[in-house]
C-alpha cells in the first residue's frame, strides 16, 4: 500500500483495476511465477502505459525470467525480444534514453550474441548507448562491445578495419579516464587486456597493419598523446622492434611522460643506429629516472661505451669506475673495459725514452684485468710488460714503483715479462 500511495503514479481510467493488476503482477513476480506476473503486466502495458517507470523495469525482469527458463530456443527468441521492447517503451513513455540502453545494450549481447542474425542490430545499439553515455558506460559493456564487433566482423558484416580500430581506441579512452576515478583499477586493466585481445582476433595487428593504418594517426597529430602511447603499445606487442616508426613514437611518449625503461629502450635504439649524441641524452635522462644502484651502473658502463667509440678514454675510464662504486657486481665488465683502454693507449703514451715507463699502461692495464677477475687479460697484459734486462738497463728493480703518465695517470709495480 505504501508503493501505491507514492507519487508520480498515473493509474488512468481504471484506477481500481489498474492497482488490482499491478498488485498481482508484483506479487507472482516476487513469487518467481513470471507466466502470471507477464499475464497481469500485459492488461497494464496496454491499458496503462505511462503508469510507472517501474512498470518497464520490472517488465524486463519478467521477460528476462521466462527466457531463461525456456528451453525452446525459437520461444526462448520471442520472449528476449520482449526484454527489448520493454526498454523501448520505458523510453518511449518515459524518457533517460542513455540510461536504459546502457541497460539494454548489455542484456542484447547476452541474449544475442550467439545469434549472427542479430548482430548489425547489436552493434547499432552498441553504437547508440555509447553515443549517449560516453564515459559512464558500464564496465561489462566496454568488453561486450568490442566482443560483439569481433563477431560481427568475423561472419562477414560491413565493418572497416578502421572502424574496429576507432571503436578499440574510443574504448581504451573511456579506460583511461575511469582510471583516474582510482576504482576499480584491477578490474579495469583486466578490461583493458580482454580488449586488447579482443581487437588481434578481429583483424590482423601485425607491424604492417600498424604502419598502415595506426601510424598515420600519430604523423597527423604528433600531440595527440593517446593515439601515440596506443600505437607504441601495438608496436610493442607486435614485437615490431624494427619499424621505422618504433623509435619515433616511443620519442613522442616519453617526452610527454618521461620513463626509465622507455628511455633505455630509445636510447639502444639511437647507440644501434650510432647516433650516439642522442642515446647519450636518453641514458641521462634514465640515470636521472631510476634511484636503483643497479640500474645506474648499467647506464654508466653504456655511457662509457659510447665515449670509447668516440675515443675519449679518459670519460670513458670515468663512467666505468662509476659503475663499479654504484654496484660492486659491474666490476668485472668495468675493469676489464678500462684494460683494454689502457692497452690500447701504448702508441698514444710512449714517450721513447724508457723502455719500462713507456710498458706502464701494460702494467696499468694488468691490474685492472686482476680486478675484474679478467684472467685472460691478465695473461695478454704480461706478455707485454718490461724484460728483465730493460728494467736492469734503466737500474731500475722488480717491485719498484712509479707514475704512468699521459692520460692513464696510475702509480703500477714494475713486473716482468714472464720467461724473461
Amino acid at each position: 500500500m505504501s508503493v501505491l500511495a507514492q507519487p508520480g503514479w498515473e493509474w488512468g481510467a481504471q484506477e481500481e483495476k489498474a492497482k488490482e493488476k499491478n498488485a498481482l503482477y508484483s506479487d507472482a513476480m516476487k513469487l518467481g511465477d513470471y507466466k502470471d506476473a507477464a499475464g497481469h503486466l500485459s492488461w497494464l502495458l496496454i491499458n496503462v502505459p505511462g503508469l510507472n517507470n517501474s512498470l518497464y523495469i520490472n517488465g524486463a525482469k519478467i521477460y528476462e525470467g521466462l527466457a531463461d527458463a525456456e528451453t525452446d530456443k525459437t520461444k526462448q527468441l520471442l520472449y528476449v525480444d520482449s526484454v527489448m521492447m520493454m526498454y523501448d517503451l520505458r523510453v518511449n513513455n518515459f524518457g533517460e534514453e542513455g540510461e536504459v540502453l546502457n541497460r539494454k545494450a548489455f542484456k542484447a549481447y547476452k541474449y544475442y550474441k550467439d545469434h549472427r542474425e542479430k548482430y548489425a542490430e547489436v552493434v547499432t545499439l552498441f553504437q547508440r548507448a555509447f553515443e549517449l553515455n560516453k564515459n559512464k558506460i558500464f564496465d561489462n559493456n566496454m568488453v561486450a562491445y568490442m566482443d560483439v564487433v569481433r563477431r560481427y566482423k568475423l561472419t562477414g558484416g560491413d565493418v572497416s578495419n578502421e572502424r574496429v580500430i576507432d571503436i578499440h581506441s574510443e574504448l581504451n579512452d573511456i579506460i583511461d579516464y575511469k582510471v583516474t576515478g582510482g576504482k576499480n583499477l584491477k578490474r579495469l586493466e583486466v578490461y583493458r587486456d580482454q580488449i586488447d585481445k579482443l581487437l588481434t582476433a578481429t583483424v590482423t595487428v601485425d607491424c604492417d597493419f600498424i604502419e598502415k593504418n595506426l601510424v598515420p594517426k600519430v604523423d597527423a597529430d604528433p600531440s595527440d598523446l593517446k593515439m601515440a602511447k596506443k600505437v607504441f603499445q601495438f608496436l610493442l606487442t607486435g614485437k615490431c622492434f624494427n619499424s621505422p616508426s618504433f623509435l619515433k613514437t616511443a620519442q613522442i611518449v616519453n617526452e610527454a611522460e618521461p620513463h626509465y625503461g622507455m628511455s633505455i629502450v630509445i636510447a639502444k635504439k639511437l647507440y644501434a643506429k650510432k647516433d650516439y649524441n642522442n642515446a647519450e641524452i636518453y641514458y641521462k635522462k634514465a640515470l636521472e629516472l631510476t634511484d636503483e644502484n643497479t640500474k645506474k651502473a648499467e647506464i654508466q658502463l653504456d655511457l662509457a661505451k659510447i665515449y670509447l667509440l668516440r675515443k675519449n678514454k679518459y670519460q670513458a675510464r670515468a663512467y666505468a669506475l662509476r659503475s663499479v662504486r654504484l654496484d660492486p657486481s659491474a666490476r668485472s665488465e668495468a675493469y676489464t673495459m678500462v684494460g683494454h683502454l689502457y692497452m690500447a693507449s701504448y702508441d698514444d703514451c710512449r714517450e721513447g725514452i724508457s723502455k719500462v715507463e713507456d710498458r706502464g699502461v701494460f702494467l696499468a692495464a694488468y691490474e685492472m684485468y686482476r680486478k675484474g677477475g679478467n684472467s685472460k687479460g691478465m695473461k695478454n697484459a704480461k706478455e707485454q710488460f718490461p724484460s728483465i734486462d730493460e728494467i736492469f738497463e734503466l737500474g731500475l728493480s722488480e717491485g719498484e714503483t712509479f707514475k704512468v703518465e699521459c692520460w692513464v695517470n696510475e702509480v703500477v709495480t714494475i713486473q716482468r715479462r714472464p720467461n724473461n
